[in-house]
């Protein structure tokens, strides 16, 4: 099976924490785009994370329904049903940013059917689910963080928790570019000190933590986005130096598309083990579906009594398209990560 249990989940965090590198977290929004950051992985040899998003857990479930929960099973059951065809890969299915407003109706269903699950000896459903607190106090966002890493726990899964702010437009949630954007050695001390460490026994993930270091969702011109990966280095060091620990966090890095080679490096080097890639993949997708349209304008639209052709406008043909651009991002990141080559099979 290529999805990771949790015990292979567990394995291939600690193995990027170990090793110096991370893993690309791909958003999903259909089946194709699935399809292509699979294509992407093999291709690439690297184990990887595979996330849906409110939105998008919304938008699989149909756009009259738009239930999450149903959305998230149903991307779920269909990862598990393709990945099981890729066996030199493990993937690990997870839920993205899950804002307050959402956890009713989105994540606390999902772990309480991932902690009937494994009650009954089953896997859980995914293997890691995102809270997003950075819409609200530290202090709310820990007592939110600690009650879910006790249903976590109990579901075999990994949360992850985001201090500070992400700037830019995620899912229609947008966030200003401001001093908010970088999280602090003190924020990283109080997290610590409420959660206990991101390591656990063993080296296992107990949760992965995405402290802001001026990251933005979205695409822009160079010199709006200014990244200080330093401040990872200084949290690591502030709190490890207390605990006797080396890297006492595991880190996520959001808003990667469009980071620059060494600012990915020198994140990746003070402990990053996932980061998260939309916005270019989402590029590379639809740019390829442009091209066609645009190079095939006279056969996919009937102009002046003529009827096209089915061949070119036949979603397939468009479709593999984009999902080979698609995967080719996706390779790019994995090299750039380092998971390229070392998949653990």
């Amino acid at each position: 099976m290529t999805v990771a249990t949790p015990e292979q989940y567990s394995a291939m965090l600690a193995a990027a924490r170990e090793g110096g590198y991370a893993f690309p977290a791909i958003n999903v929004t259909s089946s194709q785009t699935l399809n292509a950051a699979l294509q992407g992985l093999a291709d690439a040899g690297s184990d990887g994370i595979i996330q849906i998003s409110v939105g998008g857990s919304a938008y699989v479930s149909g756009q009259k329904l738009k239930d999450r929960v149903v959305g998230s099973r149903a991307f779920a059951a269909f990862a598990r049903e393709v990945a099981s065809q890729y066996p030199n890969i493990t993937v690990a299915l997870h839920t993205d940013h899950c804002a307050k407003q959402y956890l009713d109706e989105w994540v606390d269903p999902l772990l309480d059917m991932e902690i009937e699950a494994v009650r009954r000896g089953e896997e859980p459903l995914f293997q890691s689910h995102m809270w997003d607190g950075s819409t609200v106090p530290l202090q709310e966002n820990l007592d939110i963080a600690s009650r879910l890493l006790e249903k976590s726990a109990l579901a075999h899964t990994v949360l992850e928790i985001e201090i500070g702010a992400v700037g830019g437009e995620e899912d229609g949630h947008r966030a200003e570019i401001n001093e908010k954007l970088y999280s602090t050695v003190d924020d990283a001390r109080l997290v610590a000190d409420r959660l206990g460490l991101s390591v656990g026994e063993n080296g296992c993930a107990r949760y992965m933590a995405a402290f802001t270091f001026g990251n933005v969702h979205g695409s822009y011109k160079p010199g709006i986005v200014k990244l200080r990966p330093e401040i990872l280095r200084d949290i690591q060091e502030f709190v490890g130096s207390s605990e006797e620990q080396k890297k006492p966090f595991y880190l996520v890095f959001h808003g990667g598309s469009g980071s620059t080679a060494s600012d990915i490096a020198r994140a990746v080097s003070y402990g990053v083990v996932k980061m998260n890639i939309d916005t270019d993949t989402q590029y590379a997708f639809t740019r390829a579906i442009a091209g066609h349209m645009m190079t095939n304008y006279d056969k996919v639209l009937k102009i002046d009594g003529e009827v096209g052709d089915k061949s070119k406008y036949d979603p397939r043909s468009w479709g593999r398209e984009a999902e080979d651009s698609m995967a080719a991002r996706v390779i790019e990141t994995c090299v750039q990560l380092g998971s390229a080559g070392r998949a653990i099979k």
